[in-house]
Parts: structure tokens; sequence; C-alpha cells
């Protein structure tokens, strides 16, 4: 539940907004060796969550989702995919929502829309850690990046496994998508890439059946060799064709 990041909660015209619809975006980022994804921690609460928002009542949806990210990294023009539409019954937690309204120094009936069940639509995002610049919500103290096998153990809803389900469809779309080109710098070994799905997948994978692999899905553009001073044993760096 995220209002624009300039306003103050108190500000925002509700009736904007779409009832009983949401989305919410798992923002990955790569950094020496880590998996990360951004989270909103909720002023005056326990409460963690993921980047998310409501969609306006003239507004796409996939545009919706593109102004969230831009407001929670001032990122624009990044990777970004619609995976799961999440609508079990049991994701409703009116007394976290509430929590958080009156942890911000509102007050609202129990009938208000905001306390009512909500369809929420998937996204996954892969953005560029370097570039991103964290930034909370109207009704969040921060924004920041935790790796995904040491998430806060309190997270609103069911976000735990929103982010479970991301992240498996992150791994099943790995080569498809050509997904390490939105994590990688534009230049990379094939041991970077290694590095990078060997994070993603959770396991070890063996150096050279690897190798064979990504040279055969005919995705790589082999480019020159890295410099190290020892040019016989330095790594051929590599792009993505068409990146």
């Amino acid at each position: 539940m995220a209002g624009n990041s300039e306003q103050k909660a108190s500000q925002i015209d509700w009736a904007a907004f779409m009832p009983g619809l949401a989305l919410d975006a798992v923002i990955f980022g790569y950094h020496n060796g880590q998996l990360k994804i951004l989270l909103l921690e909720y002023k005056n609460t326990p409460l963690f969550a993921l980047p998310g928002g409501f969609i306006q009542q003239d507004e796409d949806l996939n545009n919706a989702a593109k102004r969230v990210l831009h407001e929670r990294t001032a990122l624009s023009n990044i990777y970004l995919e619609q995976f799961y539409v999440f609508g079990d019954l049991s994701r409703h937690n009116a007394s976290q929502l509430k929590q958080i309204i009156v942890a911000n120094g509102h007050f609202i009936d129990d009938s208000h829309w905001l306390l009512q069940r909500f369809i929420s639509v998937g996204y996954y995002a892969l953005i560029d850690f370097t570039k991103a610049i964290p930034t909370p919500d109207a009704i969040s103290d921060s924004c920041q990046w935790f790796d995904i096998t040491n998430l806060p153990p309190v997270m609103l809803e069911d976000h735990q496994e929103i982010i479970r389900k991301a992240l498996e469809t992150l791994q099943t779309d790995l080569d498809r998508k050509l997904i390490g080109f939105n994590l990688l710098p534009e230049t990379f070994t094939m041991g970077d890439l290694q590095g990078l799905y060997e994070t993603i997948l959770g396991k070890p994978l063996l150096r050279p059946a690897f190798q064979r692999k990504m040279l055969s899905l005919g995705i790589l553009e082999r480019i020159a060799k890295k410099q190290t001073g020892m040019a016989h044993k330095a790594p051929y760096l590599y792009k993505f064709i068409g990146g």
C-alpha cells in the first residue's frame, strides 16, 4: 500500500485508485555474489514489505508497475515482468493493514476498502544494483536491500510467498529470458556468469558442463581477454548478443 513518495499519507486521494486491486514488485539486484531484493520497512511497526502500490483509475496496470519501480529505485526502462496473480483468501490480513494505517496517525472505518481483501498482481524486476537509489514511500521509514537468504522475520501478508514464487520464476527463466544481461555488467567472464547462475539456482554447477551449455545457446559473444597482466591465463570476456 504505497502512494507517491513525495506526498504525505494524509494527502493521498484514495478515490483515485481502484479498490481491491494492487501490485507487488520483487526487485532483484546482484552484488558481490549475492542475490538481493528491495524491501520497505513501515513506520512505527515491525513489518517489512515488497514495494507495491495501487492502480490509478485512469492508469494501465503495467504503467502502474513502472511508476512504482521508478518511485522506489529512480530507474526507468528496466526489465519488468508480470509473473503471477495472488488471490488466495488467506492472504488477507486486515489487522496488519490497520496497524500500518494507525502507525501513520490515521484512523479509518473498518468498512473502508483499504482494509478489505485485495488481489495482487506480482511483478519481478531486474536492475543494476549500482545505479538504483532506494527510496521509501510516504508510510515507510526505509527502502533497502536484503540478501534473499536473510530476509526479515515479519513480513506483510503473503509477501514471503510472493518472493518464493518470483525466485522460482527467475530460476525457470534464466536461459530463455537472458536474465543475466540485466544483473551483470555489460562485459563479464564465464566465471562471473556461472557465479550468477549458482547464486540464483542455489547450487554449484560443474564448470565444463556449464560452459558447454552456455556456448551452445548462441546467446554469448566472446569479445576479448580480461586484462590480468598474465595474458596466457587471462579469462575471455563475453557479452550477451544484442546487449
